[in-house]
């Protein structure tokens, strides 16, 4: 586990519920370290769509991951109910720099903390495109 935790409950802007699921144990009888990477992906896409930001089927600009990483602060397991929680650190012409927490529901201090780097691109090129006014937007509503 690493030392503390750099951010508490009051510094993020989003919140999404996540329910542990049995097949996210491990054989040590904690969440898997791989399925904390899923909660983010799970995270920040679900706020692109709920925001109007992300079509994942039509959009002509899509996210690509390019960097991503974890600090574990305390185990969680199955039947544990969680919050993901999403803010936004860095917005550049074509990336975004997303610091994400997963909180045992209700908690002030996380049980993790992330980062996730996006860069977006043209669906059907893969080159690396401007941010489109509307995914922009919603980003800039959970900045830091």
């Amino acid at each position: 586990m690493a030392s503390g935790p750099s951010r508490k409950r009051a510094d993020y802007m989003h919140f999404t519920p996540i329910q542990t699921r049995w097949s996210d144990n491990d054989v040590y009888a904690h969440v898997n370290n791989v399925v904390y990477y899923s909660f983010f992906d799970t995270v920040v896409n679900q706020y692109l769509i709920a925001e109007g930001a992300l079509d994942i089927e039509r959009s002509d600009v899509i996210g690509l991951v390019v960097e991503t990483g974890c600090r574990y602060f305390e185990p969680l397991a199955f039947p544990d109910a969680l919050e993901g929680a999403l803010r936004v650190a860095r917005i550049g012409n074509s990336s975004v720099h997303y610091e994400l927490g997963i909180f045992k529901a209700g908690a002030d201090g996380p049980a993790a903390e992330g980062r996730f780097v996006h860069v977006y691109v043209d669906r059907a090129s893969r080159k690396p495109t401007s941010l489109p006014p509307p995914l922009r937007a919603a980003l800039e509503k959970i900045a830091i």
